[in-house]
């Protein structure tokens, strides 16, 4: 939807001079608004033992991490690469949870260097592990109204966690191996609006953990609800009421804990900041192909969920008040046809040389960007609390384009040396 007030207050007065000193495409970020939002999710959790994980691969740039950190947030890790990033930017210990999947050993094992709360996503990696953590957690396949999500799948479709029947033994068998702390974790949801759908899914979670703690005869030190929550995207949508949302979590613990208090974990992403980011664009081109096309000089590659998940972003011309209203779609310029930010939407008549925000891209917009084409990623700005502009990640260049070729191969295999091999092989095989 339209970003929020105060961001377009903070922005609007800034944004022809940063596009006429800068250029454009560009992800800009509003600090004040992020921390608002981590603020006022700590307040509706206020006198309980909670802690926001915010997920990195939401929008894994040092500076928005060390402003998240600063304001007591954790990360949430997937990957090694994400533990490195976390790590340097001075996050360590259970600051971190490692939620990942298909984990190998070594990604396992740099989780447990870190001294992360490490998530098991599946029995298999409890057996391999030589090492356990102080403390395990398993995620629960997911089940109850999380099993209704297009994107989570249900406990025969998905790929993710533990199945409800077989949670019982995994726990005894990390009892049997010396764990005395557990935590549980539930992926409940994606992007979802519905507060009672989404605490109903953290529910289920909570009550199945109880359940478990009993029939095992362990305490739970935590529950992690995982993340999912949604922002409105579409004009026509309510925000998520995330007051009410800890009110059914806080109630629920309470109920089914009445002899001890497990922290409450989350590990949001989209909700902490994606509707306080835009992508900055301009009209490069206006022309009629069976419909009314906007060309803009930002593409798919700087964000694809429009055209990867038919997603919508609100666009808006800013400084186009008063034209006449038509509609368009709004493209960019990949060799492919769903390269689109906007099919039909209606936009006062857009002008070449014409500003053009795409709202809500605070999440999985710069990093879920690609380089197909050669069409490279944008840069990342940064709205400071105190009103200045900074960069936090400069543009791609050919120079990044090409950083990991090798000018000069290097030898992987051997051919010549492989006719060798094979004969001692089989003179040994003779033997």
């Amino acid at each position: 939807m339209p970003i929020a007030d105060g961001f377009e207050r903070r922005l609007r007065p800034l944004l022809e001079e940063i596009v006429a000193v800068y250029g454009t495409p560009f992800h800009l970020y509003d600090a004040r608004g992020i921390i608002d939002t981590h603020r006022a999710m700590a307040a509706a959790f206020a006198g309980v033992p909670y802690r926001q994980h915010f997920a990195v691969k939401a929008l894994p740039n040092p500076a928005v991490l060390s402003l998240l950190l600063a304001e007591g947030s954790g990360l949430d890790c997937a990957s090694p690469v994400e533990l490195e990033l976390a790590r340097s930017v001075g996050a360590g210990g259970d600051d971190v949870v490692f939620t990942s999947n298909n984990t190998t050993p070594q990604e396992y094992e740099l989780a447990l260097k870190t001294g992360a709360l490490i998530t098991f996503d599946d029995r298999s990696l409890l057996d391999r592990a030589d090492t356990l953590p102080e403390t395990v957690a398993f995620r629960v396949s997911p089940h109850g109204l999380s099993a209704g999500s297009r994107l989570m799948g249900d406990a025969k479709a998905t790929k993710f966690g533990v199945p409800v029947p077989e949670l019982a033994d995994a726990y005894r068998e990390a009892r049997r191996r010396g764990v005395t702390r557990f935590g549980i974790h539930g992926m409940t949801c994606a992007n979802e609006l519905d507060v009672d759908r989404a605490a109903r899914a953290a529910v289920d979670v909570i009550e199945l953990g109880a359940r478990i703690a009993e029939d095992v005869g362990i305490t739970l030190d935590y529950i992690n609800v995982g993340g999912g929550l949604g922002i409105p995207y579409r004009p026509e949508d309510r925000p998520f009421d995330f007051t009410a949302y800890a009110d059914a979590i806080v109630a629920a613990r309470r109920r089914c804990f009445p002899r001890s208090t497990p922290r409450i974990l989350m590990e949001c992403g989209r909700y902490v900041t994606g509707p306080h980011g835009v992508l900055v664009t301009r009209v490069v081109n206006r022309c009629s192909k069976g419909q009314e096309i906007v060309g803009v000089d930002a593409s798919m590659s700087a964000l694809m969920r429009p055209g990867f998940y038919g997603a919508y972003h609100h666009v808006s011309l800013p400084f186009a008040a008063g034209r006449p209203e038509s509609r368009y779609d709004v493209v960019g310029s990949l060799c492919e046809n769903m390269d689109k930010f906007a099919i039909d939407r209606s936009l006062p008549d857009p002008r070449v040389g014409d500003i053009a925000l795409v709202h809500d891209t605070g999440a999985h917009g710069h990093a879920m960007g690609f380089t197909y084409n050669g069409r490279l990623r944008p840069a990342e700005l940064l709205l400071t609390p105190d009103g200045d502009v900074v960069e936090i990640r400069r543009a791609e260049r050919f120079e990044d384009y090409v950083a990991t070729v090798r000018t000069q191969p290097v030898p992987v295999l051997s051919a010549a040396a492989r006719p060798a091999a094979r004969t001692a092989r089989a003179t040994g095989e003779q033997e």
